[in-house]
């Protein structure tokens, strides 16, 4: 941590405001005031103590009342800890709510296009089938950010279901570089598999492992400028499969790495290149691997790209 860092950190009356909380309820300037009660404290009782060591029933009383003050400071500490959890738990709430009531109109949307697209395109003009699937496109990033969302409030709240299987790792790779072809070749990128032989199966639950790489993958083809390149290397390591993701595309600046796999960021050069994007996928994707008792990491230089890898033990 660099020393502006923890500048940043011990100036408690901007984290107060960022919280919205007076300096009574907020648990920075809290710790700091007990701190320095806590050392004041000590003092006085040292020098009272070695005045009056005749008069014991004074120290006593110095101490007890110390201790009051102390023990109220820490009664403001939980309560503000409390009113913190308490938002948090709220906000998680409000997210899982509204986004299963998004999920019912998207979905309702997605089929009449789907309907519109398919069983009528020869009623439709090429404009309007033009527009109809550029609705559907912005249809599956809103699908994407709710399925987003809704796996962030699972997260959160400890609901994270995982199941089980026995999964080629090698095959469902190779199925989703199909997938992103046409993406991959509209961005001019060429997408590869370079995988050792007799790769094994992992226990793995299938949709989350799938979403991950695909983050993972998309992330690599749409922060790439002009043409480029990402390949997809398949390992057997002792006991686990490791998976990287590499690419040659603008990497991450060093001040943002740190940071990368917190809940909505996104460092400043990959907003400055792609408008697009919750800062969710790289969260989500390190929550799965670590509940399927896998790893997760990445090694970036800005302007030069980027490898993610995971690994997932074998049993």
């Amino acid at each position: 941590m660099s020393l502006k860092e923890i500048i940043q950190q011990l100036n408690f009356i901007k984290q107060c405001h960022r919280y919205r909380l007076s300096l009574w309820q907020c648990p920075s300037f809290l710790v700091v005031m007990i701190g320095l009660v806590t050392i004041l404290a000590m003092l006085g009782t040292y020098l009272i103590a070695i005045r009056y060591t005749e008069q014991p029933e004074i120290v006593a009383l110095i101490v007890i009342f110390i201790t009051a003050v102390l023990t109220t400071i820490s009664y403001f500490i939980i309560q503000s800890f409390e009113r913190l959890a308490q938002a948090n738990q709220l906000k998680t709430e409000f997210v899982n709510i509204v986004s299963h009531q998004l999920r019912t109109p998207l979905t309702n949307i997605k089929w009449t296009l789907s309907l519109m697209t398919d069983e009528r395109s020869d009623q439709l003009s090429e404009d309007q089938l033009s527009r109809l699937e550029a609705i559907k496109e912005s249809n599956r990033e809103m699908t994407k950010l709710v399925n987003d969302l809704l796996n962030v409030s699972r997260i959160e709240q400890g609901r994270l279901v995982i199941q089980l299987e026995k999964i080629s790792l090698k095959e469902l790779i190779e199925r989703l570089i199909k997938d992103y072809y046409s993406l991959a070749k509209a961005s001019n990128v060429k997408l590869s598999l370079i995988s050792d032989n007799n790769i094994p199966l992992v226990p793995a639950d299938h949709q989350a492992i799938k979403m991950v790489i695909r983050n993972l993958i998309d992330n690599a083809i749409r922060y790439i400028r002009g043409e480029g390149w990402v390949k997809i290397i398949l390992k057997k390591k002792a006991q686990a499969v490791v998976c990287q993701v590499q690419d040659n595309g603008v990497g991450i600046p060093k001040a943002d790495q740190n940071k990368i796999f917190g809940k909505f960021f996104r460092s400043r050069n990959a907003m400055k290149y792609q408008t697009e994007g919750s800062g969710l996928g790289l969260f989500i994707s390190k929550s799965t691997i670590e509940a399927l008792g896998g790893k997760i990491g990445f090694q970036s230089r800005e302007n030069q790209g980027s490898t993610f890898w995971f690994e997932l033990p074998i049993k």
